[in-house]
């Protein structure tokens, strides 16, 4: 008989969620974000890593603003276009921005986050130890309800493609700010679907850690 290489408990027994220090405000909104400068793409290429090793610093907003927006944000007003490319230009997957503070859900349009869950979820997010201290973590949700125009056995890897491609606009512009990232998909889905209270038809797709990288690197 082959033994599994973990303990089933420790996959379905998520990490429970950190009640907050204080009441967080319902929106935070972010100044106009920055569309130009930073480093050359290449150079971005060159510079990209995974990482694993977090100080607990902030990040803050205005950085926080700029990073969402790479990853998703409205690069073309006319029409609504995003910085991420989506199948029919359905836009199914929402980016959920976990802080210590509470757990926020991103709205592209009016460039702000909105407050989901008055709880700090960073470390239900996985089983790293670094998710108990690393400032922000991304959660990739689909609303595969919003593609209607996709034969149903293709939503979900359309889902996943999209949510490939905000999570590398996430790699490069951690890369060009000298930002620490990592990305994961081992998390208990149900346990964080109930924590942010996800609508029925969300599937929970892949989760990035961001923040910066430890003293001692």
């Amino acid at each position: 008989m082959i033994k599994p290489l973990f303990r089933i408990g420790a996959v379905l027994n998520a990490p429970r969620p950190r009640a907050v220090e204080a009441e967080p405000p319902a929106v935070i909104g972010f100044p106009a974000p920055r569309r130009y400068g930073s480093m050359p793409l290449l150079d971005a290429l060159a510079a990209r890593q995974t990482t694993r090793s977090f100080s607990s610093d902030t990040i803050d907003t205005d950085l926080l603003g700029d990073l969402l927006w790479a990853a998703d944000g409205i690069n073309r007003a006319a029409d609504g276009g995003r910085t991420a490319p989506s199948a029919l230009g359905r836009y199914e997957v929402d980016i959920y921005v976990l802080l210590a503070t509470g757990s926020y859900r991103y709205q592209p349009t009016a460039h702000q986050l909105v407050l989901v869950a008055a709880l700090d979820l960073r470390a239900t997010t996985g089983y790293q130890d670094f998710l108990a201290h690393a400032p922000v973590d991304l959660v990739y949700v689909s609303d595969l309800d919003r593609m209607q125009d996709v034969p149903p056995r293709q939503r979900e890897k359309f889902a996943y493609a999209g949510a490939g491609a905000i999570l590398w606009n996430v790699y490069l512009f951690c890369a060009s700010a000298g930002l620490a990232a990592a990305a994961r998909g081992w998390m208990n889905r149900t346990a964080l679907a109930v924590n942010l209270k996800l609508p029925v038809g969300s599937c929970v797709l892949l989760a990035q850690t961001v923040g910066h990288f430890a003293r001692n690197q």
